[in-house]
């Protein structure tokens, strides 16, 4: 199981959000450049940027986002208003190593469809797709956590199954932002429902020992840490420590 660290950008600030509140909302005082190249030089394959503006479909961090993405190494795990195929295209072509779907996947029943028959050349789009599921009381938010949808969260993956993507972001709402561990009964559930999806869990991670207890979960392909790392609770050396353990090849 993979760590990898997490960045959220709200007006072109790091910040991080309680259970998704926008009106809850710490800032740090880091920039985005900097938080990137903190991690790139202590070995971080991975990161996992959101651009929480995006989320609500406002689009004005974009460009800024997107020349930083295009100058780093990093491989960029990046969602956050991702709401159309040629925003899909763009970001994969442009070389962002995986992208995040959520909203649109939920809302738009031909979104999918079309996007599983995405192919050009040797790239196959549905490769780089990482489906969002986030999950409170195991109902299924989206529009950045504000709507909720009538779709079973079981049914959901299993419709994202049959149309071959297999690699989903599942957050705990409830335990986002609080530090308070890591949603380990809903990520078991969704595992023994379909142990061939690659899981990447998300919210309340809040010490080595979370990490620990999702990795004894057996099948967890990564986890998303952020609150964590800006409140000293995890450190990037301990991160390094342990993904250069870690058998999971990205």
């Amino acid at each position: 199981m993979y760590i990898i660290p997490a960045i959220d950008v709200l007006d072109k600030k790091v910040v991080r959000l309680r259970e998704g509140n926008y009106d809850d909302v710490t800032t740090y005082e880091i920039s985005l450049e900097e938080q990137i190249e903190k991690y790139h030089a202590n070995g971080t394959e991975i990161v996992h940027i959101i651009d929480l503006n995006g989320a609500k479909g406002d689009f004005s961090n974009q460009e800024y986002l997107f020349d930083i993405i295009r100058k780093t190494d990093m491989k960029v795990q990046y969602g956050g208003g991702v709401r159309s195929i040629e925003k899909v295209k763009e970001l994969v072509d442009a070389g962002v190593y995986r992208v995040i779907v959520g909203t649109q996947a939920i809302t738009n029943p031909s979104f999918l469809e079309e996007l599983s028959k995405l192919n050009e050349g040797r790239t196959k789009y549905a490769d780089h797709i990482v489906i969002a599921i986030d999950v409170l009381d195991e109902v299924i938010k989206y529009s950045g956590w504000l709507e909720s949808s009538p779709i079973k969260l079981v049914e959901y993956i299993d419709k994202c199954l049959a149309l071959g993507f297999y690699r989903f972001l599942c957050t705990d709402i409830s335990k986002d932002g609080k530090l308070g561990g890591a949603g380990i009964e809903l990520y078991q559930k969704l595992l023994d429902h379909s142990p061939i999806i690659k899981l990447i869990g998300s919210g309340g991670i809040s010490s080595m020992d979370d990490i620990r207890a999702l990795h004894a979960i057996g099948r967890m392909e990564s986890c998303v840490v952020g609150k964590a790392i800006y409140e000293n609770k995890i450190t990037i050396e301990e991160i390094k420590a342990w993904n250069l353990q870690s058998l999971i090849n990205f």
